[in-house]
C-alpha cells in the first residue's frame, strides 16, 4: 500500500504541478476562456457520466444551483483568470502567486459572519506571505529584478485566489451531491458555462480560426482534460481514502516548485534570485499558517487546497 500511495503522490506533484505550463501551452493558439471551456466542458461530461454509470445518484435541481456558483467562482473567477493572466506571466510565477490562496482565504475567512478570526500567528504568515508575493511581483527597480510583471496579470491572478477562496467558503454550507466525484464533475460543467460566456463577451473568438490552432496547444489541452482534471482528481480522491491527509496536504507546497521547474526547462521561462527567495517566503508562509494548532482553521485550509488545484 505504501508504494501505492507514493506513486499516485508523485504523480499528484507532477500532473497538478505541470497543469501551469500545460495551460501556457494550450493558450497559445487556443483563447484563454475558450481553452477552459472546452476543458471543464468536456472534463465535467467524462466525470458525471463516469460517476452516473458507477450507481452516483446525478444532482438535484439545488445543487446544479450549489455546483454552478462554485464552479463560476472556482473555474471562471479562479481558472479563468489564471489562464488570461498567463498571456503576460511565467506559468511558474503565477503557480507561486496561487499558491497563496490559503492567505486570501484566512481574510476572507475573518471576514465572514461567525468566521474564525486570525491568530497573531496567522497574522505574522499573511505579513510574511505577501511580503513574498511583494518580493515577486513587484516593481524591477524594488526587487532587483531584469524584469517587471505585467501588473494586470499579476492583479489577474491576485484576484484568482480571492475568488477561489470564496469559492471554497461557499463550498462549505452548500448543498452538494455525496459523492465528491460527482460534485467536481458538476462544477466543471457548470463552470464552462460562465467560460464560454466571457469568452463570448469579451470577444476573444473575434478573428481566431480553429484551423490556426496548433498541433502543440492541442496536446496541451488534451492533457489538461486527460491527465489534468480527470487523473489529478483521481489520484486525489485515492489518495484522500487511503494516505494520511498531512501528506496529501504536501501536494500545496510541492506543485510550485514543479511549475517552476517546468517552466525553466520546457517553457523558456527565466529563473531569477527573486523566484528563488519569493518561493521560500510565500510557501513558508502558507505552511506556517496552515500548522498553527488552530484544527478549524487548518481544515479550511485543506478545503480550499482541494478546490484551488488546477
Amino acid at each position: 500500500m505504501k508504494t501505492k500511495i507514493w506513486i499516485a503522490l508523485i504523480a499528484l506533484y507532477i500532473v497538478w504541478g505541470s497543469t501551469y505550463l500545460g495551460i501556457k501551452v494550450a493558450i497559445e493558439t487556443i483563447p484563454p476562456f475558450f481553452h477552459g471551456a472546452v476543458r471543464f466542458l468536456v472534463s465535467g461530461l467524462i466525470i458525471v457520466l463516469w460517476q452516473k454509470a458507477a450507481g452516483q445518484e446525478m444532482p438535484t435541481r439545488k445543487q446544479w444551483t450549489s455546483t454552478f456558483i462554485i464552479g463560476t467562482l472556482l473555474l471562471l473567477g479562479g481558472n479563468g483568470l489564471v489562464s488570461w493572466a498567463e498571456q503576460f506571466i511565467p506559468s511558474g510565477v503565477a503557480a507561486l502567486i496561487i499558491a497563496s490562496v490559503p492567505l486570501s482565504l484566512v481574510i476572507l475567512e475573518a471576514l465572514r459572519p461567525g468566521g474564525v478570526k486570525p491568530t497573531w500567528q496567522a497574522i505574522m504568515g499573511l505579513v510574511i506571505g505577501f511580503i513574498g508575493i511583494f518580493i515577486l511581483a513587484g516593481p524591477a527597480e524594488i526587487s532587483g529584478s531584469a524584469t517587471d510583471l505585467n501588473p494586470f496579470g499579476v492583479t489577474a491572478l491576485l484576484s484568482a485566489t480571492i475568488l477561489w477562496a470564496a469559492g471554497s467558503i461557499y463550498s462549505k454550507n452548500a448543498d452538494l451531491p455525496k459523492s465528491s466525484l460527482m460534485t467536481t464533475g458538476a462544477e466543471m460543467l457548470m463552470g464552462s458555462i460562465g467560460l464560454f460566456v466571457v469568452s463570448l463577451l469579451t470577444g476573444e473568438l473575434n478573428g481566431w480560426n480553429p484551423a490556426d490552432v496548433s498541433g502543440r496547444s492541442l496536446v496541451g489541452l488534451v492533457y489538461l482534460i486527460t491527465v489534468g482534471s480527470i487523473i489529478g482528481f483521481g489520484s486525489y480522491i485515492w489518495l484522500l481514502a487511503n494516505a494520511p491527509i498531512s501528506l496529501v496536504a504536501t501536494y500545496a507546497y510541492v506543485n510550485p516548485i514543479v511549475a517552476v521547474i517546468l517552466g525553466y526547462f520546457f517553457g523558456n521561462e527565466a529563473l531569477e534570485p527573486r523566484i528563488y527567495l519569493a518561493s521560500a517566503i510565500i510557501i513558508g508562509a502558507v505552511i506556517f499558517i496552515n500548522s498553527r494548532g488552530r484544527p478549524q482553521v487548518q481544515k479550511e485550509a485543506e478545503e480550499v487546497r482541494v478546490e484551488s488545484a488546477q
